[in-house]
C-alpha cells in the first residue's frame, strides 16, 4: 500500500468476544467487576464498559459455541487496573478462579482469567512504571 492509499489507525473501536449464551456471559462478567453499557438481545450483543472510554468489550452470542477452557492459543485482552494483585483477590472472592497467580511483567503485575468459552481477559497494573499508566 502506498502512502497515498494508506489509512490512519485512530484507536480501538471494540474488542469482540464470542460467547455461547449472552445472559450467562453477562452474569459471569458482572461477577468479575464489569459494568454493562448496553444489551441488545435481538442482535445477540452486549457491551461491557472499560473505564471511561467509549470502546469496550462487545460480547457476541454464537449459540453453537460450547464451554471450553484454554490452554490452546487464543488472544488475550489485557485491561489496565490500579492493582492487579487486588484484582486477583477480588476475582477469587467473586468465585472466579484466575488462570494462575498474579505474575510480574515489565511494567508491574498481571493476572488473567478465562470466561466459560475460553476468552482470556488479563488485568495488568503499572506499579513498576507508573509514568506509563493511566492516571486514575
Amino acid at each position: 500500500m502506498s502512502d497515498d492509499e494508506s489509512y490512519e489507525l485512530l484507536g480501538f473501536d471494540n474488542v469482540l468476544l464470542p460467547v455461547g449464551n449472552l445472559g450467562e456471559a453477562l452474569r459471569f462478567y458482572e461477577r468479575a467487576g464489569f459494568t454493562v453499557g448496553f444489551r441488545l438481545d435481538e442482535a445477540g450483543i452486549a457491551l461491557l464498559k472499560v473505564g471511561g472510554e467509549t470502546p469496550g468489550i462487545l460480547l457476541r452470542q454464537e449459540e453453537e459455541l460450547r464451554h471450553r477452557t484454554p490452554p490452546w492459543p487464543s488472544p488475550h485482552v489485557w485491561l489496565e487496573v490500579p492493582d492487579a494483585r487486588a484484582a486477583a483477590r477480588a476475582l477469587t472472592d467473586a468465585g472466579i478462579a484466575p488462570l494462575d497467580a498474579a505474575f510480574p511483567v515489565a511494567t508491574g503485575w498481571t493476572v488473567e482469567m478465562a470466561d466459560p468459552w475460553g476468552n482470556v481477559i488479563g488485568f495488568t497494573d503499572y506499579s513498576k512504571r507508573p509514568e506509563l499508566g493511566r492516571r486514575p
